[in-house]
C-alpha cells in the first residue's frame, strides 16, 4: 500500500461523515468529459449545491458501476425492447417499482465504494 493509502482512508472517512449529516444535496460531476458546462456549474453554485469532482479517467469509478446503474442493467438484462415506446414503459415501471430506500441506500454506499477504490494498492486512480 502506498503511504498515502491511511491518509485517504482517513480522508474518506471524514468526509462521509460531512456528507452524511448535511441536510442539502451534493453532486456528484464526472469531470473526465472534455468540458463541463458553464451553465450547469452556475445552476448548482446558485443551488448552494457542493460539487464532488470525480477523478479523471478512472475505470474503477465508471458511472456504470454504481448502485442505480447496476440495478437498471440487471432490470433490462433479459429484455427485448421492440420500440421507443417499449423502453420508455420498461423504464417507467422500472423507476415507479423503486422506494426512497433504494436511492438512498445507493447514495449512502457511495463513499464507501469510493474510499475502498482509494485505498485497494491495485486501484490506478
Amino acid at each position: 500500500m502506498s503511504t498515502t493509502g491511511p491518509y485517504l482512508k482517513q480522508a474518506v472517512a471524514q468526509k462521509w461523515l460531512e456528507l452524511a449529516n448535511r441536510k442539502c444535496a451534493v453532486f456528484h460531476q464526472d469531470n473526465a468529459r472534455p468540458h463541463t458546462s458553464v451553465v450547469t456549474h452556475q445552476k448548482l453554485w446558485n443551488l448552494s449545491w457542493e460539487v464532488l469532482m470525480h477523478p479523471p479517467y478512472s475505470l474503477d469509478l465508471a458511472p456504470s458501476d454504481y448502485h442505480f446503474f447496476l440495478a437498471l442493467q440487471n432490470y433490462l438484462s433479459d429484455m427485448k425492447l421492440g420500440s421507443n415506446e417499449d423502453c420508455e414503459n420498461r423504464l417507467l415501471e422500472f423507476f415507479s417499482n423503486k422506494d426512497q430506500e433504494f436511492y438512498e441506500w445507493g447514495i449512502m454506499k457511495l463513499p464507501v465504494k469510493y474510499g475502498n477504490k482509494l485505498c485497494n494498492k491495485t486501484v490506478y486512480i
